[in-house]
């Protein structure tokens, strides 16, 4: 039986992706930098750590990986406190879920950008438990943050579901992004794909048990 419920946040809860695409395009082309076409995809899941030596490595922008994350995170909280892109249906999406089952969040943004988006959208009492890439050893795909979690929600990875559109030891509920879609076998591997939060209903997660 499912036993708890793990949200990603980018891209699921929040239609975050295009601002840190367009802020972090901002900082690269400040700094000296090339943005590469495939530049956004590489970078999806990645930890704060691994995208910020990415774009200081890969991308030729000219400080330290340390000062482009704080840089860019900066850049984010500002863009977060004028206007939160909240994916339509995720307020009332979590608090289904967290009527029926103990909540988990698993994110690829750092703990600050996160209590500043459960602040903003009045969800951080639905959650028994949030979780950066930043505090485990590899970001996504690697399985490091959704193990951590289950940990911490003392379920069985096996036992819970995950709202993502990537691939893991967890039932996945994928609800791709129109404009950065997950690859055709992220999705295959899904028990459940969704257009949207409106469908994410408990009955539906339920049918997921076996």
């Amino acid at each position: 039986m499912i036993e708890a419920v793990v949200f990603d946040l980018d891209g699921v809860l929040i239609d975050s992706e295009p601002v840190w695409e367009q802020v972090r395009r901002q900082v690269v082309a400040s700094h000296g930098g090339h943005w590469a076409d495939d530049a956004q995809q590489r970078i999806m899941g990645m930890s704060t750590g691994e995208w910020a030596a990415y774009l200081s490595k890969d991308l030729g922008v000219g400080l330290a990986p340390d000062a482009i994350a704080a840089l860019v995170i900066e850049r984010m909280a500002a863009r977060y406190t004028q206007h939160l892109p909240l994916m339509p249906g995720a307020v009332e999406a979590v608090r289904r879920m967290a009527a029926r089952w103990p909540l988990g969040l698993a994110s690829s943004s750092p703990p600050s950008l996160i209590a500043v988006v459960l602040d903003a959208a009045g969800l951080r009492d639905c959650f028994v438990t949030t979780l950066s890439t930043e505090e485990v050893p590899r970001g996504k795909p690697a399985p490091d943050i959704y193990l951590a979690v289950c940990d911490r929600l003392d379920r069985r990875p096996q036992r819970c579901a995950a709202v993502e559109d990537s691939t893991n030891g967890l039932h996945v509920i994928a609800i791709p992004h129109p404009r950065y879609p997950p690859d055709r076998a992220a999705l295959a591997a899904a028990g459940l794909v969704l257009t949207g939060l409106d469908g994410l209903t408990p009955d539906r997660v339920a049918a997921l048990d076996g």
